[in-house]
């Protein structure tokens, strides 16, 4: 598979809120949320405004021209929350271009790009039962919260 990591196009911005609906997890055998849950305060942070903000930076990953996959993070109050100066990162690729080291090699970009702007650490949230959980350990990711359900994640970088 043939694709590039490039930065994010603000006339791609709107899809955000797709990667935004493919990013939740939804554990085998349970029926998918309507795509009117993204409209909920708690998933807007993530998208609501975004480029407004200098921290919010965007990378996709690029196939023959579709865009396959985003990773993007900014500053705020989500799940994986951990300080007012730890931007929070969000990911998500198509179900038809997983299994092939976009998301690892999207995060890898986004790690180098935040890295080289300053960015000393980058946090996400991640249910325990979702298999990019190993994924962002093998990446560096630290568990530094818990509670049921999910992990609250760190990398140092």
């Amino acid at each position: 598979m043939n694709y590039t990591i490039r930065e994010i196009e603000e006339s791609e911005y709107p899809l955000l809120d797709v990667f935004l609906y493919e990013a939740i997890f939804i554990p085998d055998g349970t029926e998918a949320p309507p795509k009117s849950v993204i409209a909920s305060p708690d998933l807007q942070v993530y998208v609501s405004g975004f480029g407004e903000e200098k921290e919010d930076r965007c990378l996709v990953a690029d196939a023959c021209g579709k865009v396959a996959g985003a990773v993007w993070t900014r500053v705020m109050n989500d799940y994986g929350h951990i300080d007012d100066d730890t931007p929070s990162l969000a990911i998500s690729v198509y179900k038809e271009y997983r299994g092939m080291g976009i998301g690892t090699a999207l995060m890898k970009s986004m790690c180098s790009l935040l890295q080289n702007n300053g960015i000393g650490q980058v946090s996400l949230s991640v249910q325990k039962a979702n298999y990019a959980a190993k994924m962002y350990q093998d990446l560096g990711f630290q568990v530094v919260k818990e509670n049921g359900e999910e992990y609250i994640m760190v990398k140092y970088l």
